[in-house]
């Protein structure tokens, strides 16, 4: 049988739609399109409505239905049909001067969002805000289509514009989901790799055009549009993620590579660098990564700290799918990946954030708290309650959708305190009367207690400058100062980076006025679970690279850089070094053109001095992760004793390193670590150390001629001498290179 033909039938004009409501929808300011437009019972039968801006006609087209609407005008099309129901899967057939379409009528669904997840948002209790906000492809009421919904309780009205519609978006208000400020529209037909914004009116009438706070991929920038994604990646990382959280960050090696992924080397694309970069780290050691922001940002010379995009990667190395790439051949290398993460400011572009439907929404409501006084930003309102919901989400976010391991918060100081960078009477004390930002502090304490919840083995690090009490501890455990701890599981510690880089500074000969630089930070190294950074800021800018801070000739610059390096690493807490710096880079880091690894060319003359750098990073890489009293007690003092701290004028500072199961008092293994910051060698130089062990061996050498040294070393095991030393009963005499660092452990 041939098959049946739809029935043509022709409707009836509709009610026309009401002027006020007319009006309303070409000027974008409607709250309810769906009460006006798509079908809608009416005594005659059903009518139906559509808002089409040039098209020629517009049909209603179902199973046996085929019926031509009326032209009202303007863009609007309607008619009755002498239905008794809605036909559940009516199409739309939509005419212009030059092609047509069909598709469903976007206008005859209900909302794609459901109550728990505007009752979540309405508390600010929405752990994964990305599933309900931003852009989702997905099949609802049987139709394959795209998801849109913003946060926008100021506006008075929102339509959604993009490819798909050529940037009109006349033909797409979306609806307004109630008390919750949520406007929501579920269209038809769009896909993935469409681009899209928001148009939004304010409350004054006035229009902007926003991309989506929420978006999870975006354009590569200059270009700023938001992009409707849907991930296809297979993670093949379960077991990494399994095993990570069985030992605390604080009790395991934790050897950071600090990199900005753009320029380690300039033009390889997500992919290309999981060809590189797991490998380089796998060989020199590093137990983790941690990656500059890879948020999408407007200006590459922000290095990624002014955030538009707090959900999407950026666009200028792949897409999300080529992210998740690398972190999954990161993770099956066995390198764990911190991400730096900015949630104390962002940028005052019109597309983005600011004021984003017309008034203040983001940032605080007062002008003098809103403004960031250092970098020309806007600081998030962390008192309301959607804002801070959008920021805790985000942490979460990262860690369950891209499997990342740590998150680095940035300018937590900034944050922290109310009169940061500001002058007397351009603050307002807190209701107590006091400088701390109490808001602020709520909000860390919900991020932290939140991530390490979800996300069982994740570390938070906090970049916290000033001796805020309790950055580490509990959020539940009250401090001194009557504040729960912030609950981050580690905190940079910027005082012994200030202090130790200072003192090596300096020449020599007046390293003796400062040696204290090197010693204040075991006053507080238990205060805190610390982290010593030699990050990015400190070989930028002026400051000049790790190796061109040393004084002296160019082997005593190496010397020096060699054995600050073994001091650091010995020294309680996590290690944390800029890329360039392990293989003594002489320049300054330059996100234009990142590291200098022509240094590293066989045809470059010094190339022996630059590759001797970074075979001892790999050495003490390699001695570290094998050295439990390197790492395991990190955050206790036991596991910690100076031998001589006080050798201010020979420049030497010795300490042993307990594991887990050794104390002073107990027997074990410990790691005596010796540094000598003068530029001669001191012969027969006694230390004391524990009497239970017969001889001490070399386990490390900073001096040694393959690093580019003097090859001054002990070669041979050093017998222990019955004779008191440091207060000890026995003691060694050791040979200490100029400018270098030994490691030794019982033979």
């Amino acid at each position: 049988m041939p098959p049946r033909q739809k029935q043509r039938k022709s409707s009836r004009p509709a009610s026309p739609v009401p002027r006020a409501d007319r009006a309303r929808l070409l000027g974008g300011t409607h709250h309810d399109p769906h009460a006006v437009l798509g079908a809608h019972v009416v005594r005659e039968g059903i009518a139906f409505r559509a808002l089409r801006p040039y098209a020629r006609s517009v049909t209603v087209v179902a199973k046996d239905l085929r019926a031509e609407l009326q032209d009202d005008g303007d863009g609007f099309f309607s008619g009755v049909l002498p239905l008794r129901e809605v036909p559940g899967d009516y199409r739309l057939l939509i005419t212009y001067d030059d092609a047509g379409l069909e598709i469903h009528d976007a206008y005859r669904f209900l909302p794609s969002l459901g109550e728990f997840d505007l009752h979540l948002i309405g508390e600010g209790r929405h752990e994964q805000l990305w599933h309900a906000l931003g852009s989702r492809p997905m099949v609802h009421e049987g139709a394959t289509g795209t998801r849109f919904t913003v946060w926008a309780p100021n506006a008075l009205g929102v339509r959604v514009v993009g490819t798909f519609n050529f940037w009109d978006g006349t033909g797409f208000p979306m609806r307004s989901l109630g008390g919750s400020g949520v406007w929501e529209l579920f269209v038809p037909s769009v896909g993935e790799g469409e681009l899209y914004k928001y148009e939004i009116t304010r409350p004054d009438g006035s229009k902007t055009l926003r991309a989506d706070p929420l978006a999870r991929r975006t354009e590569t920038p200059p270009a700023n549009s938001s992009v409707v994604h849907e991930s296809h990646h297979e993670w093949h990382d379960a077991r990494w993620l399994e095993r990570r959280a069985e030992v605390p960050v604080h009790q395991a090696p934790f050897s950071v590579y600090e990199v900005h992924l753009a320029s380690w080397r300039p033009g390889l694309t997500y992919r290309q660098l999981a060809e590189q970069l797991p490998a380089y780290v796998a060989d020199l050691g590093f137990t983790h990564v941690e990656l500059m922001p890879v948020a999408e940002h407007p200006f590459g010379g922000s290095w990624g700290y002014q955030v538009t995009g707090f959900y999407a990667p950026t666009a200028r190395l792949g897409t999300p799918d080529d992210f998740k790439f690398l972190v999954d051949a990161l993770h099956g290398a066995g390198i764990g990946v911190l991400m730096d993460w900015v949630p104390a400011h962002f940028p005052r572009d019109d597309w983005a954030l600011a004021e984003f439907d017309g008034r203040t929404l983001y940032e605080h409501e007062d002008p003098g708290r809103a403004a960031h006084p250092d970098w020309g930003t806007l600081e998030f309102d962390y008192g309301r309650k959607e804002v801070r919901n959008f920021l805790v989400a985000n942490a979460t976010y990262w860690c369950e959708e891209f499997h990342i391991d740590g998150l680095r918060v940035d300018a937590v100081a900034s944050m922290l305190y109310l009169d940061y960078s500001r002058e007397h009477g351009e603050w307002t004390p807190n209701v107590h009367g006091g400088r701390e930002n109490l808001d602020a502090v709520a909000f860390l304490q919900e991020m932290n207690a939140t991530v390490y919840r979800r996300a069982p083995g994740v570390v938070t690090i906090a970049e916290e400058s000033t001796a805020w009490d309790g950055v580490t501890r509990a959020t539940h455990h009250e401090g001194p100062g009557g504040f729960g701890g912030l609950g981050f599981g580690l905190k940079w510690n910027m005082g012994w980076m200030h202090d130790s880089l200072d003192y090596v500074s300096k020449e020599p000969v007046h390293r003796k006025f400062h040696h204290n630089e090197m010693t204040f930070s075991m006053v507080y190294a238990y205060s805190e679970n610390y982290v010593l950074p030699i990050s990015h800021d400190e070989v930028v800018h002026g400051k000049r690279s790790l190796v061109s801070k040393m004084p002296g000739d160019w082997w005593q610059q190496r010397a020096n850089h060699r054995a600050y390096l073994g001091f650091m690493w010995a020294h309680p807490g996590k290690q944390l070094i800029f890329m360039g710096q392990e293989f003594a880079q002489g320049a300054e880091w330059s996100e234009g053109h990142g590291p200098d690894w022509w240094l590293l060319d066989p045809a470059y003359g010094a190339e022996a001095d630059h590759r001797g750098v970074r075979d001892l990073v790999r050495d003490l890489n390699t001695v570290y992760r094998r050295e439990p009293s390197l790492w395991q007690r990190d955050t206790d003092p036991g596991g910690f004793a100076w031998v001589d701290g006080d050798a201010a004028e020979d420049n030497v500072f010795a300490f042993l390193r307990y594991a887990a199961d050794e104390t002073e008092n107990t027997t074990g293994a410990p790691l005596l670590a010796v540094s000598n910051f003068s530029p001669v060698v001191r012969h027969e130089y006694r230390l004391g150390v524990p009497g239970e062990f017969t001889a001490w061996h070399e386990v490390l050498n900073t001096d040694e001629a393959r690093y580019g040294g003097g090859g001054v070393t002990n070669p041979d095991p050093v017998k222990t001498e019955p004779v008191a030393s440091h207060g000890r009963p026995a003691s060694l005499r050791l040979t200490l290179p100029p400018l270098a660092t030994v490691w030794l452990r019982p033979a």
